[in-house]
């Protein structure tokens, strides 16, 4: 096994490596509508690199919770490696994000990962100073200045699931990694039919921009991130796919619960 010798620091983050990227720019203006999900709901993904099962991960919706004596949407991101980069690194992440119930922007974000380094980050939202703090492992990094309605780089998945779609449409969204704050810009490029572990959907293709995404994809040459989410008012995420440096990353639908 001479590929892991070299210990390839993109590795690490696996399975969510994948999800985390598509997920963190994919991003709407804003509409008032009904929401298409709601406490129960639950996605489960199966991960694969290059054609070889590498984990899984799953979205959830969970019941409400408080955060500084709010009410604040809770969403939920955990995943874990399988086969043999479980094996060889083995990482466990659970991503606990939260937004207001409004759904206009983030108020609390937690990333805890267990493996061979353990690491907790969180990032605390101060509104009123138009701030967030980022934290990891006990370390707190200087302030970021943020724009108003930023999210985190989970919560916007469902913020955009709550926004209508059409093709051609371009879109833009402030996110922030705790590190700093940007516009994510995504494009919904086509309608068509995706097959997903064997379902064939009805499905808008989106591809955020990779500009401002570090790690492998900054070393990448022409990388790209694509997305299918369903068509219908439910806005399932059932296809993701990213061409990298290292190889091509997709995670497939397995499982669709509380709908």
């Amino acid at each position: 096994m001479i590929f892991f010798e070299k210990k390839p620091c993109w590795i690490k983050q696996l399975p969510i490596l994948l999800f985390f990227y598509f997920l963190s720019v994919t991003c709407l203006p804003a509409e008032e509508m009904q929401p298409p999900f709601r406490p129960g709901e639950k996605f489960t993904f199966r991960i694969t690199w290059s054609g070889l099962l590498i984990g899984h991960a799953v979205l959830e919706v969970l019941p409400m919770a408080q955060i500084e004596g709010r009410p604040a949407n809770h969403f939920v991101l955990s995943g874990r490696t399988e086969g043999i980069v479980d094996f060889f690194y083995r990482v466990h992440t659970r991503i606990d994000a939260f937004a207001d119930t409004a759904l206009t922007h983030s108020v609390f974000f937690k990333n805890q990962i267990s493996g061979r380094h353990n690491k907790l980050i969180t990032f605390h939202f101060d509104w009123e100073k138009s701030q967030v703090r980022r934290t990891e492992n006990g370390q707190t990094i200087e302030p970021v200045t943020i724009l108003p309605g930023t999210f985190d780089l989970l919560s916007v998945f469902y913020f955009s699931r709550i926004n209508p779609m059409w093709v051609n449409a371009v879109y833009d969204r402030p996110v922030t990694d705790g590190k700093k704050n940007v516009m994510g810009r995504m494009t919904i490029v086509k309608r068509e039919n995706i097959k997903a572990s064997g379902k064939i959907y009805d499905a808008f293709l989106l591809e955020p921009e990779t500009k401002h995404i570090g790690g492998v994809f900054k070393k990448s040459r022409n990388p790209k991130i694509q997305l299918w989410v369903t068509a219908d008012k439910r806005r399932m995420p059932v296809r993701a796919r990213s061409e990298v440096i290292v190889g091509s990353f997709v995670g497939e639908l397995i499982a669709a619960e509380g709908l």
